[in-house]
């Protein structure tokens, strides 16, 4: 079943016509400039990017995008183990297809993100956790706090895994590690993340304040909107499936039987956190897919078998509609707004940016992280340099951080933004028309060619 689904996904995104996004040009980026940590997440997924595409020999979308589905794969095996487990053979293969089929899995194993190199690490960990319960493994708690270190190297939400293991240690004894099990637990989670934490240590916790912007309500103040935690509730029922998820819900209502009540307990905190996280301030639908490793074999256990093949059947039509609309992308909807307008257009702008770029022998600098993240993506055989804004004070983005125009550089530049720019009151005239299409159509994106003391003088 795993080796069908991930070759049928492999042959659909070889036919792919959407651009690279924002966050995987970024991802890959980072790992062109390997290092123990990034501005807004931890390296592991740019390690594996660069490891990937230096073996490939090419950075082309397809080699970005593969280990999307091939990652999603392992995850749906090692919770079939960890369901055959606790359920036998059939909620074994049962749990492999619910996850497999996901709308979550489905979206992952297009769009690379951190969710989907933490997904077989976290899973990983909780089959160790597990076995660990049953013998008192030393070396299986090693083995767990290995796997959850190299999630947490994916991204920061693996966090979660031990409030989950904390809670099901204390109220379901069945899981109950031992103290020298936990101990290589921990001592192997830390020694996997050290070179992380040093990391943020010496570079202004860069990381850590990326966070609480994203919490928000931490800087600014919390509010109280139900309607924002209402839509992120509701969302989890499109992001896990919505029988999957109902079942999940009542999954979390059987505490009698210790087996379902320890998943409910490694599994709740992430929507839990989450969803006040969204009444207190925002949240985006993918913020609580830790909830889904042990939340899939809870489903399934949950799940009759009427109500099993209802899941799988519309979970399956989500499957279907995900390679369907980015193989006819450009198609879909109208000329001037198709539907996947977000993932079209990208790579275009920033061809026509370079070319000009590379016509009147000047460096690019854009004020847009989106913009940039694609130049440096689409022009990193382009020969042209690309520079973000100086900024006073904490930076707002890896560009910002690492690759701002330089103190005193003098000569013209390159400006792309979808303001007028004026030099010290006079109007500067546009460079040239970009007519940008899907996700920069009608934002006016112009490129403007000026001295760099003008942007000084702006400033």
């Amino acid at each position: 079943m795993v080796i069908a689904i991930v070759a049928l996904r492999l042959v659909a995104l070889s036919f792919d016509r959407t651009d690279i996004f924002v966050d995987e040009a970024q991802y890959w980026f980072w790992g062109q400039n390997l290092d123990f940590g990034y501005y807004s997440k931890p390296p592991l997924i740019g390690w594996l990017l660069r490891a990937l595409t230096d073996v490939a020999g090419s950075s082309d979308p397809f080699w970005l995008r593969m280990p999307g589905s091939l990652l999603h794969g392992i995850t749906a095996l090692v919770l079939g183990a960890l369901a055959a487990r606790v359920g036998g053979a059939r909620v074994g293969l049962a749990a492999v297809a619910i996850y497999l089929t996901a709308p979550f899995a489905a979206l992952g194993s297009w769009l690379i993100s951190t969710d989907t190199v933490m997904a077989p690490f976290f899973a990983l960990a909780l089959l160790f956790f597990w076995r660990a319960g049953e013998r008192y493994s030393v070396p299986d708690g090693a083995l767990a706090g290995l796997t959850i270190g190299l999630a947490f190297m994916a991204k920061y939400a693996a966090i979660y895994f031990w409030g989950g293991a904390l809670l099901a240690m204390l109220f379901v004894p069945a899981r109950r590690i031992g103290w020298k099990p936990l101990a290589a637990m921990l001592a192997a989670f830390a020694l996997v993340i050290a070179p992380n934490v040093v990391w943020n240590l010496t570079h202004k916790l860069t990381t850590v304040q990326h966070t609480l912007d994203n919490v928000g309500w931490v800087r600014a103040g919390a509010g109280a909107n139900l309607a924002s935690m209402a839509e992120f509730f509701g969302s989890q029922f499109a992001v896990f499936g919505p029988v999957s998820f109902a079942a999940l819900l009542w999954g979390y209502t059987k505490l009698r039987n210790p087996v379902p009540r320890a998943l409910m307990l490694l599994s709740i905190l992430p929507l839990i956190a989450v969803t006040t996280q969204a009444y207190l301030g925002k949240a985006q639908a993918n913020w609580a897919v830790a909830a889904y490793f042990a939340g899939t074999v809870l489903a399934v256990l949950t799940l009759s078998r009427r109500w099993l093949w209802a899941a799988l059947g519309l979970n399956a039509l989500i499957c279907l509609a995900v390679p369907m609309l980015t193989i006819f992308a450009p198609v879909l909807g109208p000329e001037d707004a198709p539907w996947m307008k977000r993932y079209l257009g990208r790579a275009e702008l920033s061809t026509r940016v370079l070319d000009l770029a590379r016509a009147e022998g000047v460096p690019v600098y854009a004020e847009s992280r989106d913009i940039l993240a694609d130049l440096f993506y689409t022009g990193r055989d382009a020969g042209v340099t690309i520079y973000a804004p100086r900024v006073a004070g904490r930076e707002h983005n890896y560009y910002e951080q690492n690759f701002a125009l330089p103190e005193g550089f003098a000569g013209k530049l390159l400006v792309v933004r979808s303001a007028p720019f004026t030099c010290k009151g006079t109007p500067v005239p546009p460079a040239a028309v970009l007519n940008a299409s899907g996700q920069w159509a009608g934002k006016e994106i112009t490129p403007y060619l000026v001295d760099a003391e003008c942007l000084d003088a702006e400033t």
